[in-house]
């Protein structure tokens, strides 16, 4: 399924010429404007589908809010802290990085930061290149015996142990998300931070720039770390607090650190620099030649192959359209946008509770793009926004929708997989269930009334409950021919105590439903 259709893409950095080539042979039409200031940014953007860009371009809130035609950003590179993922996602606009692009090059500048700072390298070349010949100086000290704490255990962080490792560095780390046993197979033993700290003669950060990374290490963590630790951040600036880094290089806390990055870039207090127990580069993780080749052309073929409905890889705001992107999951989707339609139809408002539950072991995967599709449904007459999968849940949100998702494997009545929806709103509830049958979302029961034959949930449906009598089809002919209305289909479901619902598919939906309300005890129309 094609998440977007992408037609023109704004490079607005210097990238590798391998990335507008791509794009050309897959008929996306480049243009490339590097430089651009905030305001041309924002003037130039409007009709492009499409945005590139590296670390240097500032994707705000504005940027993305004077974007009409947005569809995705793609970051060459990894991290996104460079892009207001939250203004995006509002805005139902992929965000997408190259996670591997710059691994490996990353990974090495770290380690060359780590033996730099063993062996004081940097600090001898410059002292010869003064006319110096002074090796009692630069006294070093092995890697070998040493313990590397590696913070964020990643593509980068498993690749920085896998290399220290050969030094015959012993490799510890932290991450929240990657499991222990994973990371026992590369050789790093996993412990909590406060462990972590004192048992160090080296830490790396790899994490992302986050509230939670952010100052991570800090005067308190630095006064817990053996004394003299040297420290490495070729990561993010900022998840080291640099004024507390330069008061335990001053007091020996910290013996010397490799940075690569810095919260100001450049920086606009140089201390940190100027310190003679500090290595430090311009921001050149990922500076290589294989870098910017990899990073350029694996975000010029993540967005052919998101266009062409292939894969969808790096998105990191879309995690959704991850499985949703798959052909067979395009008729679930409309699926649920119908049911969707439908509940939010008999409840009479958007503000609600529901509950989603998908029925049947082939849709265990399918919740999250279900849930957000059912929200598509409900939203998408009543959002200023445009609403799709990307932005669904975020509106659902803002709109009083509280939404939880649940997933049985136990197979529905009349088909071997199904959604069932439910949802209350004033202290009453409604419960609409679909499938699919042949590639078409079909209704299959309604507020407990279940269909004789699956009702299609397609073009204009007028939904009643009546009371089952002879009389019951004529009456409502009756008030569609008044209309000037056609009856192009007619469904209804088990009649539950004398009562039973009723699907009626029409050329155009009724003026005013209170026509049929008087023959019927409850009834709703819609569009799909």
């Amino acid at each position: 399924m094609a998440v977007a259709t992408v037609r023109r893409i704004l490079i607005s950095e210097i990238v590798d010429p391998c990335c507008k080539q791509i794009l050309q042979e897959n008929g996306i039409a480049v243009t490339e404007k590097q430089n651009l200031s905030k305001d041309e940014l924002i003037a130039e953007i409007k009709g492009y589908e499409g945005l590139i860009v590296r670390s240097a371009t500032k994707v705000t809130a504005d940027v993305i809010n004077a974007a009409e035609d947005l569809k995705i950003i793609g970051r060459a590179g990894t991290g996104v802290d460079n892009v207001d993922v939250e203004a995006a996602t509002k805005k139902g606009i992929i965000v997408m990085n190259t996670p591997s692009g710059n691994t490996t090059s990353a990974a090495e500048l770290t380690c060359g930061m780590i033996v730099s700072l063993s062996r004081q390298i940097p600090q001898a070349v410059m002292s010869m290149k003064a006319g110096n010949w002074d090796r009692k100086k630069f006294m070093g000290a092995e890697l070998y015996g040493k313990t590397l704490g590696i913070v964020g255990l990643g593509r980068i962080g498993k690749e920085v142990a896998i290399r220290m490792q050969s030094f015959g560095m012993k490799t510890v780390g932290y991450d929240p998300i990657i499991p222990p046993e994973v990371t026992a197979t590369f050789g790093v033993e996993q412990m909590s931070l406060e462990r972590l700290w004192p048992l160090c003669d080296y830490i790396t950060v790899h994490t992302p720039l986050m509230p939670s990374t952010t100052g991570l290490l800090n005067d308190e963590s630095f006064a817990r770390c053996r004394k003299g630790v040297k420290v490495i951040n070729c990561a993010r600036g900022g998840i080291i607090d640099e004024a507390a880094l330069l008061r335990a290089l001053e007091s020996g806390q910290c013996g010397g650190a490799g940075l690569d990055v810095f919260i100001d870039e450049p920086p606009k207090d140089w201390s940190l620099v100027n310190h003679p127990g500090v290595v430090s580069c311009p921001h050149l993780g990922a500076n290589t030649k294989e870098a910017q080749i990899r990073c350029g052309r694996d975000i010029a073929t993540q967005i052919v192959e998101m266009v062409q409905g292939k894969s969808l890889i790096g998105a990191v705001n879309a995690q959704v359209l991850t499985a949703a992107i798959a052909p067979e999951s395009r008729p679930w989707i409309k699926l649920g946008e119908a049911l969707g339609s439908v509940a939010k139809a008999c409840a009479g408002q958007v503000k609600s509770q529901v509950q989603i539950t998908t029925l049947g072991q082939s849709l265990k995967n399918a919740a999250g793009y279900l849930s957000a599709a059912v929200v598509v449904g409900m939203l998408k007459d009543s959002s200023k926004n445009a609403v799709n999968l990307v932005n669904a849940l975020p509106l659902a949100k803002e709109a009083g929708v509280t939404i939880a998702s649940h997933q049985s494997d136990a197979a529905p009545m009349l088909a071997q997989s199904a959604c069932e929806v439910e949802i209350s709103a004033n202290g009453v509830s409604h419960k609409v269930v679909g499938s699919v049958q042949g590639d078409v979302p079909v209704l299959l029961e309604l507020n407990g009334g279940l269909f004789r034959q699956p009702v299609p949930l397609t073009g204009n449906l007028i939904f009643f409950k009546a009371l089952a009598n002879p009389q019951l089809v004529p009456s409502v002919a009756g008030v569609l021919t008044a209309a000037g209305l056609q009856m192009e289909s007619f469904s209804t479901s088990a009649a539950i105590a004398g009562e039973q619902w009723c699907s009626v598919g029409v050329s155009s939906l009724l003026g005013d439903l209170n026509t049929l309300k008087v023959h019927v005890k409850e009834a709703l129309q819609l569009f799909l």
